[in-house]
C-alpha cells in the first residue's frame, strides 16, 4: 500500500510539473519583415493620409493558459515611409518626429486584457519624442498558429489606438492638419 501511495504521489508531482511547464509564458520575436505600424490623419479635411514605419523590433510574451501577456515594441522613426521621399524628410524634422534627437519610439505594455482566450486590449506606455503617455491598443484580430513556411509557432495581430500628436510635441499645423492620429500595428511575431 505504501508503494502505491508513493507511486501516486510521484505521478501527481509529475503531472503538476508538466502542467506548469505547459502553461509557462512563451516569448515571440517580432518579424520586422511582416510588422508595420502605420498612422493616419486628416489632411486639411480633404483626405485621410496614411503612412508607415518600415523598421520595427521587439517581443511579445504570451501565456495562453494564464491569459496574460506583454508587448515591448521599438519603432525606428527614421524609417518613416509616406510614399514621397521629400515628405519623409520633412516629417522627420524638428516640428514633427525630430528623428535627429529622437530616432525611436517605444510601446511597453502594462496590462493585457483577454476576452476568452484572446487579447482584447493592451494598455501601455507610448513614448514619442521623449514624451510618454498611457494608451490603450484595441485588438481587432489575433491568431496563434504554426507558420506555414517556418514551421514555428507564430502570433498574428492587428491593434490600434488614437492619440493627439500635440500631446507628443508634434502638433504643428493643427487643427488644419488633424491633431488626432490613428496608429495601427499589423504584427507578426515568431516563437523563440
Amino acid at each position: 500500500m505504501n508503494r502505491i501511495a508513493k507511486l501516486t504521489a510521484a505521478l501527481i508531482v509529475s503531472a503538476t510539473a508538466a502542467s506548469a511547464a505547459f502553461a509557462a509564458p512563451e516569448t515571440y520575436t517580432i518579424d520586422g519583415t511582416h510588422t508595420f505600424p502605420n498612422f493616419s490623419y486628416s489632411h486639411f479635411g480633404l483626405t485621410t493620409q496614411i503612412s508607415k514605419f518600415d523598421k520595427t523590433t521587439g517581443t511579445v510574451t504570451l501565456d495562453k493558459e494564464a491569459r496574460t501577456g506583454a508587448v515591448d515594441i521599438t519603432i525606428d522613426m527614421t524609417s518613416v515611409n509616406t510614399g514621397y521621399e521629400t515628405f519623409d524628410g520633412h516629417i522627420q524634422g524638428e516640428d514633427f518626429l525630430d528623428t535627429a534627437k529622437y530616432p525611436t519610439a517605444t510601446f511597453k505594455s502594462t496590462k493585457v486584457t483577454f476576452e476568452g482566450d484572446k487579447p482584447a486590449t493592451i494598455d501601455g506606455d507610448l513614448t514619442i519624442k521623449g514624451v510618454t503617455k498611457p494608451v490603450t491598443l484595441k485588438v481587432s484580430h489575433f491568431v496563434t498558429m504554426p507558420h506555414p513556411m517556418l514551421k514555428k509557432d507564430t502570433i498574428g495581430a492587428n491593434a490600434s489606438t488614437v492619440i493627439k500628436r500635440s500631446e507628443f510635441n508634434a502638433g504643428k499645423h493643427a487643427p488644419y492638419v488633424g491633431d488626432e492620429v490613428t496608429i495601427t500595428v499589423s504584427l507578426e511575431a515568431i516563437k523563440n
